[in-house]
């Protein structure tokens, strides 16, 4: 089977060496994360700017995984990318990633669950009661994800 086409969403400022941990397991093709100079250029953009990137990098992925800091939920970009992805019938699952050491500041506390603060139009059910979001063993939190991602990206992809 060929490797799954993924778009991480993520809080770049405290989570982009927790997140290059995940990208190197292998299992799977990632969008690259884009270079703090790339971005710069990209938010002097406005608003129309950052959403055509995000819009433009959402295209051709199979599943949105959404690695969940101590403060992802809180990231106006990533409820965008959520609901942008999930608005355009694309599979969205979470993973905690608080206990994966940064190698700058260790591990972190557990932010709150992204899809719980957005709602489903007509029936305002919460994202969350759909949407799964793991959280990995924490004292083996690396391998946890390593040996279960491409399931769980499975699962998502086939129950959507």
């Amino acid at each position: 089977m060929a490797k799954r086409q993924i778009f991480y969403s993520f809080h770049y400022d405290n989570d982009v060496f927790r997140v290059q941990l995940i990208r190197n397991i292998g299992a799977l093709e990632g969008n690259e994360p884009v270079s703090p100079n790339e971005w710069e250029t990209v938010k002097r953009g406005g608003e129309a700017s950052i959403k055509k990137w995000i819009d433009d990098n959402l295209k051709y992925k199979s599943c949105v995984v959404v690695l969940v800091g101590s403060d992802t939920a809180n990231r106006k970009w990533v409820k965008y990318e959520i609901e942008k992805a999930w608005n355009d019938g694309k599979p969205v699952l979470g993973i905690y990633i608080h206990n994966l050491k940064c190698p700058r500041n260790g591990t972190c506390s557990q932010g709150a669950n992204p899809f719980d603060s957005l709602t489903l139009s007509g029936s305002g059910k919460k994202l969350s009661s759909i949407v799964k979001c793991y959280n990995p063993a924490a004292n083996n939190a690396y391998s946890d994800i390593a040996n279960n991602l491409e399931k769980w990206i499975e699962e998502a992809i086939s129950s959507r």
